[in-house]
């Protein structure tokens, strides 16, 4: 999508040729404009969703912006830390790898918003090793529902998510594929 490409461009910041920091329009402050944009382009290439699953926070407004392109399905979000209200007991669970954090973490999503054979689509903001829609993955197993597909905001290409999700069976669509990174700066 090359709106969303030239607007990498224009304000994204690439951190040790490693990582890329779009926080002023997509994952901090959210230009709104953009969002609406890439969630239409994204939401079409989609059909027959039951559900919307994504991991707090930066995939949360994607997810509902591509709700409303899809007729305002449930969007269902995995919490990334337990509560008194919502524990493993009551949860389906599985371990995620934060590439940008470098450490590893339980999601968790309450089992009464998913359900056996409803077709969900995984939407996030990034999508580099692939590990956060894996937990995804085999969360929405675990609900025995299915994986129509996978929404991708800005995908590091380079990385091997997308190979990865692939290889396992998996439609991947992203709005950015980014080829990698050459003297701090984008590579398309």
């Amino acid at each position: 999508m090359q709106l969303l490409e030239d607007r990498i461009k224009q304000d994204g910041v690439v951190i040790k040729n490693e990582i890329l920091k779009v926080d002023s329009f997509i994952n901090h402050q959210i230009d709104v404009d953009l969002l609406n944009k890439v969630c239409k382009y994204l939401g079409e290439k989609f059909q027959n969703i039951d559900k919307i699953v994504t991991i707090e926070t930066s995939g949360i407004p994607f997810s509902i912006g591509i709700s409303q392109v899809l007729g305002n399905i449930p969007v269902v979000f995995a919490k990334k830390s337990k509560s008194l209200i919502l524990n493993s007991e009551n949860a389906y669970t599985s371990e995620v790898k934060s590439f940008t954090r470098k450490s590893n973490s339980l999601i968790y999503i309450d089992k009464n918003y998913l359900h056996e054979n409803e077709s969900c689509l995984i939407v996030d903001d990034f999508l580099a090793e692939g590990n956060a829609a894996m937990g995804l993955v085999d969360i929405i197993k675990q609900a025995k529902a299915k994986v129509a597909g996978v929404a991708i905001v800005i995908e590091k290409e380079f990385q091997g998510g997308h190979k990865r999700l692939e290889e396992a069976g998996y439609h991947v669509e992203s709005a950015a594929i980014i080829k990698g990174f050459k003297d701090n700066k984008v590579v398309f």
